[in-house]
């Protein structure tokens, strides 16, 4: 068996595609374009980088972003007072606070103050409770790109079983929230679970959100399973990989996502796609 591959990239472009004649439309009527605010404290390296990644989709899709350049040394009170600004600010549709933060910021309580209706990240108690309570929410990010790469596969969720390997309030918690209400039953793997590998030899569908390098190889695969990669990893060549061995386990399953051009592209549309839901709640 060799598995299809999931083209996050492909599926992500053709989402940008509609999302940019639905701006059109939405920008001709409301005389603005829908606005994402980003906030980005300090200059770490790689948040600069991801920043710059969801300005130029934003571009791409007629989306107006605004970055929020704030020393690396704020505050508390000073970047939680920023915040407050931008949901009070009527020509901003959602926010987006940039993680991790430095050290001396606690982010939990910076992200309370974003309001639901601009938490286009999905990350605020609110829209987290909504979203296990089935009620309208900004969904996360990762688990909506997640949800639409397993659709793409045709499977039918419904009795089937997932397992989620990750418990994280951005990924495993909302992933597997998300799998149940599609009818899978779901089970959680972390690092307390006894003999992880047999419980994901079971799995249908298999969503690998560790943060560990190649911790899966082809004795954790059930054949024919559909498996989805969130990590990402940096080798000293310089490449990219994820939590799954690729090459083994793609001889297993019947579909895998690649590192990268898989979850990533998927993560970034799906901010885009919860601004203009933002926005179209907004407007007159």
């Amino acid at each position: 068996m060799s598995a299809q591959i999931i083209d996050g990239k492909a599926i992500a472009q053709s989402i940008k595609d509609k999302l940019k004649a639905e701006v059109i439309t939405l920008r001709a009527a409301a005389e603005r374009a829908p606005c994402l605010a980003v906030v980005l404290v300090g200059n770490d390296p790689a948040s600069e980088v991801y920043v710059g990644h969801k300005k130029k989709a934003c571009a791409e899709v007629g989306i107006e972003s605004r970055s929020i350049t704030l020393a690396g040394d704020i505050t508390q009170a000073a970047l939680e007072q920023h915040l407050k600004q931008l949901n009070e600010d009527p020509s901003v549709d959602g926010i987006l606070l940039q993680l991790p933060l430095p050290a001396h910021l606690n982010s939990q309580s910076a992200i309370d103050l974003i309001s639901p209706r601009k938490d286009v990240d999905g990350l605020t108690p609110v829209s987290q409770g909504l979203l296990i309570w089935r009620r309208p929410a900004h969904v996360s990010c990762t688990p909506a790109g997640i949800m639409e790469l397993v659709r793409s596969t045709g499977i039918n969720l419904t009795g089937k079983r997932a397992v989620v390997i990750g418990r994280s309030v951005l990924v495993g918690a909302p992933v597997a929230t998300l799998l149940g209400h599609a009818g899978a039953t779901v089970t959680g793997v972390h690092s307390k679970t006894v003999n992880p590998a047999a419980i994901c030899r079971e799995a249908d569908v298999l969503v690998v959100a560790a943060g560990v390098k190649h911790l899966v190889g082809s004795e954790w695969i059930k054949p024919g399973a559909v498996v989805i990669d969130v990590g990402i990893h940096r080798g000293e060549d310089g490449k990219l990989t994820g939590d799954v061995d690729f090459k083994e386990v793609a001889a297993k399953a019947a579909w895998i996502t690649p590192v990268p051009g898989g979850v990533g592209p998927m993560t970034i549309v799906s901010l885009l796609r919860n601004c203009v839901s933002a926005f179209k709640a907004r407007k007159p």
